[in-house]
């Protein structure tokens, strides 16, 4: 099969890709945190409320965020864990400087935070899935 030039090299770079990023990217599937969650909406697109950080929280791992005493978070779903189980919710943080403005997500303990306003009082439970505690 003969192939033309442009189809090569989109074939070479897609090998590249693929080789590149074995090599460099460890990807891993963490426990769940918990089975359901609370959204605005199925997709958990919409942000439900903007909290405040109480105090400041070191992330253990890659699915959380750091919070610094004071900095806003957009929450964007509510963990609804097992009896027993701490409850975590997931949002955004942005940094103060504009180059920082760049939004981190993942999960933080909802004791950290004061929520100062509700978007969405309105929400819906739906499960969480694999994909929703994944380590990049």
């Amino acid at each position: 099969m003969k192939m033309d030039k442009s189809a090569q090299t989109l074939l070479l770079v897609l090998i590249g890709v693929c080789f590149i990023g074995e090599s460099t990217i460890h990807t891993a599937l963490m426990d769940k945190l918990a089975d359901t969650k609370i959204c605005a909406d199925r997709d958990c697109s919409y942000v439900i409320s903007v909290a405040s950080a109480l105090e400041d929280y070191v992330a253990p791992d890659c699915r959380f965020i750091n919070l610094r005493r004071g900095q806003k978070i957009y929450v964007f779903s509510k963990l609804r864990p097992a009896e027993g189980a701490g409850v975590f919710w997931s949002g955004s943080v942005y940094g103060e400087r504009y180059v920082d403005q760049m939004g981190i997500i993942g999960y933080f303990p909802s004791n950290y935070i004061n929520e100062t306003q509700v978007f969405q009082k309105h929400t819906v439970e739906i499960p969480t899935t694999d994909v929703d505690f994944f380590c990049a």
